[in-house]
């Protein structure tokens, strides 16, 4: 555990230095292939330098931030698009916007403004399901496939929000503001399109639109027209989500990707494609009763086929089960000095 914080806190001071760097330096070149080729140096650092981390719980939310997000958004500033163009005023801020994934919101209500100690609470509460459904693991010899994939679901779920509601912290220390949620109830999802563009992960999709939806959909509009140009779009964006989810399975097993994750997209790409075709082709739409289920049922045959399969074949359960027990035992340790 004490050798695992002293990569992180080398990978953070490293990250730092790349930030500092891209702001003072790269930021004021001019913009498009220069400054692209200024950040490539960064962009490729920032694939790499996860890999000093081997914890899943430390390596993981790493390596979606810096080869992930923060990575996207310095392809947008080389082309002088996205949060950081123009630059926020200060270093500090820089490095928050672009290492931050959460968005502000436009419009903030002083009365309804989140506070410190709301997100606290939240990620608290958070904590304390992955701390119960940790404590199933304990059973999970006695529980059938099919509840231990339902399971790792709700633990992804759960993780990826104590992630984000910790993340939050920061910008509302720093800037006193109210962020917008990275999630929005994706079990009432009416469609896979509903799912994944306005319910799962949103701030993925918000880096995934302008790096590769916007552009792809600007070409196809010019070469098949309006009405269909989304098609392509989708299917690419879902590709380039299967690619970067590879990258960090591969920061998570270190072994050499076998691509079920990347089908996995693919595949809800495709689907999410003949989505936009029926809807646009059909008179009549499904009721929201029965069309969510059917998203829901999609997802969830799916993901158990291809989207763990690669995770559970390596272990990596076994492995974050262990990291908690280490976890605690450090806990206790540092407790009794």
């Amino acid at each position: 555990m004490e050798g695992e914080l002293k990569n992180f806190i080398s990978v953070i001071i490293m990250g730092f230095i790349s930030m500092y760097y891209c702001y003072y330096i790269a930021a004021k070149i001019p913009q498009g292939l220069p400054r692209l080729i200024s950040l490539l140096p960064v962009i490729t650092l920032f694939s790499v330098l996860p890999l000093n981390i081997h914890s899943f719980h430390i390596g993981t939310p790493v390596v979606f931030i810096l080869a992930w997000i923060t990575n996207f958004k310095l392809l947008l500033l080389a082309f002088e698009q996205g949060p950081l163009s123009p630059p926020p005023p200060g270093a500090h801020l820089f490095i928050l916007t672009a290492c931050s994934p959460f968005r502000i919101k436009q419009s903030q209500p002083k009365t309804k403004r989140t506070t410190g100690p709301n997100v606290v609470s939240e990620a608290a509460n958070k904590a304390a399901l992955l701390a119960l459904l940790f404590h199933c693991y304990n059973y999970r010899q006695c529980f059938p496939r099919q509840v231990l994939l339902i399971l790792y679901f709700f633990h992804t779920y759960l993780t990826i929000q104590l992630f984000l509601a910790l993340a939050a912290i920061p910008a509302l220390i720093l800037l006193g503001v109210e962020l917008e949620p990275q999630f929005n109830a994706p079990l009432l999802a009416t469609s896979l399109q509903d799912f994944w563009g306005r319910r799962w992960n949103l701030r993925v999709s918000d880096t995934l639109r302008p790096t590769v939806y916007s552009p792809i959909r600007s070409v196809s509009t010019r070469i098949i027209g309006p009405r269909w140009a989304s098609l392509p779009a989708v299917f690419a964006t879902f590709l380039t989500s299967g690619l970067m989810h590879e990258l960090i399975y591969y920061h998570i097993t270190r072994e050499f990707p076998t691509w079920e994750v990347t089908w996995f997209f693919v595949l809800q790409g495709i689907f999410v494609d003949i989505e936009i075709v029926l809807k646009k082709k059909l008179l009549f739409r499904l009721h929201r009763s029965v069309s969510g289920p059917l998203a829901l049922a999609n997802l969830a045959v799916t993901a158990g086929w291809l989207s763990y399969r690669q995770l559970l074949r390596n272990g990596v359960d076994e492995k974050v089960i262990n990291e908690f027990n280490a976890f605690l035992e450090f806990l206790k340790r540092f407790s009794m000095i």
